[in-house]
């Protein structure tokens, strides 16, 4: 028996010895090494490596120097708040430059050409880079981090719902939200008797998108979501707190205090998206509804049957991850694409008093239908604006899963490739000399006209991973800005701070406080 545990022992520190040799010496001390070498021969530099901390330590000094900048609601170059790190390295090292987040290598590229053929790669040599765990018990591992013949499947059962003649039926649901909202702000304003109010739209916003998105792709009320989101969103603020921080992996199987509170708040999100699943699968018909979640469950129900072909099955897991993505993804893009807008358009009155007679020419003061929604070119043009100068995604990133050369550039296997989405966005080589203005005429010929290359914008993202609700985002954020400028004209509150933030998406630090008033009382 004695002879029996030894052995065990001396088993399970040769595992232990061996797995600190790979973790220690190969991954945090020789591969970090051999990257940093291959790429100096090719004549890219950065930052050097801090044994486990990489270069985190340096992003947050930075992050924090900056974080009490504020800017003048003219001024949309908020690059030094969001990237200074990008931006100091970028000036030291050029372009590209290799940084270290953590142990892990990251080479930050800015050239269009190079982006594009990362994004709009078929051969399957670039995935997603690996996100952190908390976030990815926040959004699942659903369609926009899946790969391979698993994102072949996923994406095939929920493409449908994001047809054009599915979203066309959405229009309905989206106004009849927006309609609730506006009633609202209606009444607030009637209670004062100069039709004003005072309101913070970012937050406005999110409870709005928040609603859409339960109603159209889930079927339920923004009620019975409202724990989902909250959930997500404490989930959020775990993950921002420790991104920087030293990850090492032994840490997030130990009963802390974050992990415990991470835990409770990953049981309940998973318990919250179940009460909403659930009544769907107790019916006794066996239509789950054309919407998001009837698709993903009938994928998932008529595979257990044996009836679906092509592979085309979803299981509850499953269904599960796409709906906290999609809960999550669906709303937050929209509600920050709205913020922004309505920011930018309070800023500049000329196109806020453009887009409202767009709007009265093509939909008069009822409801605009998918016709009228479709003729406001103007409109798209301000939305587009917006998407390039204050785009909610701020960072894409791709890694190769083999060696690879794309161009002149070689890549090793693993290390992530960052495209600064805001930073390529205020190139003037690209956009022109006036990139760092607000110009929505810019698109007045469609996107692939808008600057000196057809995939300048960089918003959706680019190729067959390009974002599949992006019809979904411009047609809702059409739909609510139709509906409040016939009724409301708004200005920018003397209490707004200027001061856009990386949380996780582009957020205004300090709310969006706007002036409301009612078009009845100014006119």
């Amino acid at each position: 028996m004695a002879f029996i545990l030894l052995l065990a022992f001396v088993a399970l520190l040769v595992v232990s010895i061996t797995w600190l040799w790979d973790y220690i010496i190969t991954r945090l001390i020789w591969r970090p090494h051999t990257i940093a070498k291959e790429f100096r021969e090719q004549g890219i530099c950065g930052p050097s490596y801090k044994f486990l901390k990489g270069c985190n330590e340096d992003i947050k000094i930075m992050k924090e120097e900056q974080d009490s900048l504020v800017l003048d609601v003219h001024d949309h170059n908020y690059l030094s708040r969001i990237a200074p790190h990008y931006l100091k390295w970028r000036a030291q090292y050029g372009e590209p430059f290799l940084y270290w987040f953590g142990p892990k290598p990251r080479i930050c590229i800015f050239d269009y050409e190079l982006a594009r053929q990362i994004l709009s790669s078929k051969s399957g040599h670039f995935v997603k880079n690996d996100p952190p765990p908390t976030l990815l018990a926040l959004v699942g591992k659903g369609l926009s981090l899946l790969e391979g013949t698993d994102w072949v499947r996923h994406h095939r059962v929920i493409k449908p719902a994001f047809a054009m003649d599915k979203l066309k039926m959405m229009t309905k649901t989206m106004l009849a939200c927006a309609q609730n909202m506006i009633k609202e702000l209606e009444n607030q304003a009637y209670q004062n008797k100069n039709g004003e109010i005072e309101l913070d739209f970012n937050k406005w916003f999110r409870e709005l998108s928040a609603d859409i998105i339960s109603h159209t792709a889930f079927g339920s009320s923004y009620q019975l979501g409202k724990e989902v989101f909250q959930t997500q969103y404490d989930l959020l603020e775990i993950n921002l707190a420790s991104l920087l921080n030293v990850q090492i992996p032994i840490l997030k199987y130990l009963p802390t205090e974050r992990n415990r509170r991470k835990w409770m708040l990953e049981k309940n999100l998973r318990s919250s998206l179940l009460q909403i699943i659930q009544p769907r699968l107790a019916t006794s018909s066996i239509d789950y509804g054309n919407d998001l979640l009837g698709l993903m469950l009938h994928a998932c129900i008529a595979s257990k049957q044996g009836g679906m072909e092509g592979g085309l099955s979803l299981s509850i897991d499953e269904i599960i991850d796409e709906c906290k993505m999609f809960f999550f993804a669906g709303h937050e893009t929209t509600s920050l694409l709205l913020t922004w807008t309505v920011f930018l358009l309070s800023v500049y009155p000329e196109w806020q008093e453009r887009l409202r007679q767009e709007v009265l020419r093509e939909a008069g003061r009822e409801y605009p239908s998918n016709d009228a929604l479709s003729k406001l070119k103007e409109m798209t043009m301000v939305l587009l604006e917006t998407l390039r100068l204050y785009c909610p995604a701020l960072f894409m990133q791709r890694k190769p899963i083999v060696d690879i050369t794309v161009g002149a550039r070689k890549l090793p296997k693993g290390v992530a490739i960052v495209i600064p989405i805001p930073i390529m966005h205020r190139d003037k080589e690209i956009w022109g000399e006036n990139a760092d203005e607000f110009n929505p005429l810019r698109f007045e010929n469609g996107i692939t006209r808008a600057a000196k290359v057809p995939h300048a914008l960089l918003a959706f993202a680019l190729g067959p991973r390009a974002c599949i609700g992006q019809n979904f985002a411009m047609l809702e954020a059409k739909s609510v800005l139709a509906l409040m400028l016939q009724k409301f004209s708004f200005t920018i509150s003397p209490n707004y701070v200027h001061a856009p933030t990386d949380q996780f998406m582009l957020t205004p630090k300090f709310g969006l406080p706007v002036i409301l008033r009612r078009l009845d009382v100014c006119n």
